[in-house]
């Protein structure tokens, strides 16, 4: 709940006035000590992890059954027992369902799994998941073959890692999360810096007590679901202590239950902002209290917010040690200026008693906060962006691209407010200033106001009968607070801030479910890197690339030429075309031919393959499986009649 203490004035050089000093320097303490974890846990490594290569690479043809499957990561990834899985053509597990073995060295993240022993001939598809070192789930799969590619009966699910039922409520508990914090927060901040007296106002405490009940429920969600959400995605998990117990040994699940303890200090926090507080009557005990209050609950709220920093984006990728303070002051600022702005709305709706001063002091407080948000906002930008190309090329910069937008027409909507808040206090709507008690200007006291409205021909019968003055009492309070909306709803100029207030809260929930979106998506700039990674270890697409082999069968009319040509000579499938000319470079009928590809270098092959006729002297081969680049020999054997054929072979560069 982060707040900004009113100013007072120099203070003697007493106890009292020592304290706040001594409490500043906790302050800092705690500060550094929360940020000392928080930064000593964090390593560097990228948001959203990549698989940027394997062994057998997707669509491989190996001629024998390896011994184990690899997998390679852009990053850090968390891996359970069971998360890749090989699959035969039938789809029965291939692998020994080991743990995977952690193959890491130096900078490259590989993992392995090994295969049972005399696998048979077909295509076998791998299926993998993991956790990324942000707390977002990935998945994928690909396929390899042993010996030529078959047809294999394994359907993979078709939603991605952390879809379906569950995912969706894990999104909903955390915009849940999100908008509860900006409400406990902001709306804390509101009351002790802008209006102290909204302390005692019931519409603001239960604003204030909603939003923190609404972060409460949604972290616990967020907890339950967290199994499932990165696992099984069933929803009948969430009931799985074992699952459970697993989430709380990871950072996402240290991080809720941290939130959980924070959200147990800041309950205290509302009890006496909403309870002690508002009754304190002497000044310099409400002066400390203020104070204190300031200061305890900006050290609860940074803590919160950290929970945040610590398990998301901000903790992984370039500079984690600038980012995750960055991102604090980033959430502080959304929770003082868009729940502040709905504490706003609240009171000028349903608090018939608020000043202009408070409008104003908020004016300057939502200022603030914009300058605070454009800074970190620019920052975290050029983090999880990196490029141009990015920030229209991929999702997460398209998104960014409408948070701005929304931004632009908060930012103008609040310029609208603001000449509207110029108005009410040029005009000299509400009270211009505001007591330290409590008691702002234009407010009588109650004993003042009940000799004004008491009837004096009755006064003697209230006084004899304590039932009827208490029912006169209420009437009496009735009237006057309908006056005061009365009067309050004339104002054409406190009308005017409502309305412009209310488009500036309309626009903030879509904002703060875009900015949700943007934490669950993968950064543009990790995107574009694993999309270069991937394109160093995947084979270029390249090609068509020709060749020519003269031959000659020794027979009559042997001679002649082949022209081959493959497309687009690279790893997995191309397409063959072959052309057989005679000596006179026409079409040449020949009985058969037949092409095999050998890689000397790593062992592989002879790779048959037998094209197809398609016309006279025109043969063609499609789906034709190159399992690995390198400089291939091909073979191509001619036979012109029954006793007639030679074979010629060239090397050709592949991949």
């Amino acid at each position: 709940m982060t707040a900004t203490a009113p100013h007072f004035g120099p203070a003697p050089s007493t106890p009292a006035a020592r304290r706040p000093l001594a409490a500043a320097a906790l302050l800092a303490a705690l500060v550094g000590m929360v940020f000392g974890l928080l930064l000593g846990g964090a390593g560097p490594a990228s948001a959203h992890a990549a698989l940027t290569g394997s062994d057998p690479q997707d669509g491989a043809v190996v001629a024998t059954a390896p011994k184990e499957v690899t997998l390679t990561f852009s990053e850090q990834v968390a891996l359970g027992d069971d998360s890749i899985r090989i699959l035969d053509p039938n789809g029965k597990r291939a692998d020994t369902a080991a743990a995977p073995r952690d193959l890491q060295s130096g900078s490259t993240v590989k993992y392995g799994v090994s295969l049972h022993s005399g696998l048979p001939d077909g295509t076998y598809t791998v299926a993998w998941q993991a956790v990324s070192a942000d707390s977002h789930p990935v998945s994928g799969a690909f396929t390899f073959s042993v010996g030529a590619p078959s047809k294999t009966a394994v359907v993979l699910p078709t939603e991605e890692a952390g879809g379906g039922l569950v995912g969706t409520l894990y999104g909903i508990a955390r915009y849940a999360a999100y908008a509860g914090f900006v409400l406990l927060a902001g709306g804390s901040a509101f009351v002790l810096a802008c209006w102290q007296r909204g302390a005692g106002a019931r519409p603001l405490q239960r604003l204030v007590v909603r939003g923190w009940m609404t972060l409460t429920v949604a972290t616990l969600a967020m907890l339950l679901l967290r199994s499932p959400y990165t696992g099984s995605g069933k929803l009948a998990d969430v009931f799985d202590l074992d699952g459970l117990n697993a989430v709380l040994d990871t950072k996402p699940g240290a991080a809720l239950v941290s939130r959980l303890l924070l959200l147990g200090a800041s309950a205290l926090f509302i009890a006496v902002l909403f309870g002690t507080y508002p009754r304190r009557e002497d000044e310099r005990e409400k002066r400390d209290l203020t104070f204190g209050l300031a200061i305890g609950g900006t050290v609860i709220a940074a803590g919160i917010a950290g929970t945040w920093a610590l398990a998301e984006h901000a903790s992984t990728g370039i500079q984690p040690g600038i980012a995750m303070p960055v991102d604090v002051l980033h959430l502080l600022a959304v929770a003082a200026w868009l729940g502040g702005l709905t504490a706003l709305l609240v009171a000028l709706y349903r608090t018939p008693d608020l000043d202009a001063t408070a409008v104003r002091r908020f004016s300057g407080i939502a200022l603030g906060s914009v300058v605070v948000l454009a800074a970190t906002g620019i920052y975290q930008s050029w983090r999880q962006v990196g490029t141009w190309s990015a920030l229209t090329g991929t999702g997460y910069g398209q998104l960014l691209l409408v948070k701005v937008g929304l931004v632009a027409v908060l930012i103008g909507i609040a310029w609208l407010s603001r000449r509207w808040t110029a108005r009410l206090i040029a005009g000299g709507g509400g009270a211009e200033s505001e007591t330290e008690s409590g008691t702002g200007d234009g407010e009588k006291p109650r004993a003042e106001a009940a000799e004004e409205t008491e009837d004096p021909d009755t006064s003697g019968a209230t006084a004899e009968d304590p039932a009827r003055a208490a029912q006169l009492a209420r009437q009496q309070a009735a009237v006057a607070t309908a006056e005061k909306k009365r009067i309050r709803d004339a104002d054409p100029d406190r009308s005017g801030l409502r309305r412009s207030v209310l488009a500036e809260v309309g626009v903030a929930v879509v904002l703060l479910a875009v900015t949700t979106a943007l934490t669950s998506t993968e950064p543009a700039r990790t995107e574009e890197e694993a999309r270069a990674a991937t394109a160093v270890t995947a084979p270029a697409a390249q090609g068509p690339v020709s060749l020519k082999l003269p031959f000659d069968t020794g027979g009559a009319n042997g001679k002649g030429t082949v022209r081959m040509e493959i497309t687009p000579a690279r790893t997995g499938a191309n397409e063959l075309h072959l052309w057989v000319d005679g000596a006179g470079g026409e079409a040449m009928d020949v009985p058969e031919v037949k092409v095999a590809f050998t890689l000397e270098s790593k062992d592989i092959g002879p790779l048959p393959v037998v094209p197809t006729r398609l016309t006279e002297g025109h043969w063609t081969a499609d789906g034709v499986q190159i399992p690995m680049a390198g400089d291939w020999k091909v073979a191509v054997t001619v036979r012109t009649s029954d006793i007639d054929q030679t074979t010629i072979d060239k090397n050709m560069k592949i991949g």
